[in-house]
């Protein structure tokens, strides 16, 4: 049988949508319909060719989702068909342990070893069926079944938690954002707030923006507004703070200057954190340079992190289902598969925060 799907022919070109073989799950596998997944706001930048993701078309695009399980391989033990399930779209390669590759399924990959790995695990959510990794589906409380929409936002969620996580954010402590206007940047005062965060500094230009995070969330997030003067703007959000910043989150996209990461960054206090997850730096200019003296005098931790350790997405479910990270108060609007483009052009003029566009290719 065929399915319906959208399908990115050549960089620079639209999305046709079209009927392509259905999935089969084979062994490992899981062949998942697909309800649910968030377009996101630079989506049309990857596909336009200006981000030079390793993405090999013709491919089905898209990046991780909410689905309903209708197959399974032979091998798998827990999963059951007829299961409501989060994909995540982070398949790492089954014959490492210690350092394997890794891709992001129907998105981008890490090296040679990562885009063979892309090759196998080929497709993404932009289309009525997915197959995955057994390992990559995660269930899903059945009771969000009557909105799985809202769900999809995992596909965001889970990458400021995964900085948070492994930048080991403590409850009660001060967490500064940068990039908290953006839309990962905005999710991350969310998640860390649901972890437990005392208090967010949240520093933008966007004051719109900075008023919908103050009004959402109150006295525990201390906005702050930029100027592009790097020194001002760190003494600034010193100020805002009111006291040691534990850790600083950096989300900040391509087009950022790397001034402003380390102005962010060089807030924490004696022994602080900081986590690298933005896009600075990856289509050129300037390098991020801290100061050897700083990191080395004040016993700083800097730590890199891509994505999230495969246990993020249990922890994220429970916060969700815990009522500590709240989606109904997210914007949605959703297409359907043959709105493809009007949802891309639609998630690229409406990045802010919790303003979600989702892609529906199995009517709900």
């Amino acid at each position: 049988m065929d399915m319906r799907a959208a399908v990115l022919t050549a960089f620079g070109s639209p999305l046709t949508v079209r009927e392509v073989a259905d999935p089969v799950a084979g062994e490992g596998g899981v062949v998942v319909e697909v309800l649910a997944t968030c377009v996101l706001p630079y989506t049309a930048e990857i596909f336009s060719g200006a981000r030079q993701y390793p993405l090999e078309p013709p491919v089905v695009p898209g990046v991780g989702g909410v689905g309903r399980v209708v197959g399974i391989g032979s091998d798998a033990t827990t999963v059951r068909v007829g299961d409501l399930v989060w994909c995540d779209p982070l398949v790492r390669s089954r014959d490492e342990a210690l350092t394997p590759d890794i891709t992001l399924q129907g998105w981008s990959s890490r090296g040679e070893g990562g885009a063979r790995l892309a090759r196998h695990w080929h497709d993404g959510p932009f289309a009525e069926l997915m197959r995955v990794p057994a390992e990559n589906v995660y269930r899903l409380p059945e009771d969000i079944g009557v909105d799985p929409a809202r769900w999809a936002a995992l596909g965001v969620h889970l990458v400021p938690y995964g900085g948070l996580l492994a930048g080991e954010l403590a409850a009660g402590e001060a967490l500064l954002v940068s990039g908290a206007t953006g839309n990962f940047g905005s999710s991350a005062v969310a998640v860390g707030l649901a972890m437990g965060a005392g208090r967010v500094i949240a520093p933008g230009r966007n004051l719109a923006a900075l008023k919908l995070l103050a009004d959402r969330f109150g006295p525990r997030v201390r906005t702050v507004e930029l100027t592009g003067d790097a020194d001002y703007d760190r003494a600034a959000m010193l100020e805002t703070a009111g006291g040691p910043v534990d850790i600083a989150i950096d989300l900040l996209p391509p087009q950022a200057p790397a001034t402003a990461v380390r102005a962010a960054a060089m807030t924490v206090r004696e022994s602080g954190r900081v986590v690298l997850m933005g896009g600075v730096g990856m289509l050129g200019g300037s390098d991020l340079e801290l100061p050897y003296p700083w990191l080395m005098r004040n016993s700083i931790t800097v730590r890199g992190q891509w994505m999230q350790p495969r246990t993020a997405n249990i922890g994220m479910i429970r916060l969700i289902a815990a009522g500590a990270l709240d989606l109904a108060a997210e914007h949605l609007t959703t297409f359907g598969l043959d709105e493809i483009d009007a949802a891309i052009a639609h998630a690229a003029a409406h990045g802010g925060p919790f303003d979600r566009t989702v892609l529906t290719p199995v009517a709900l």
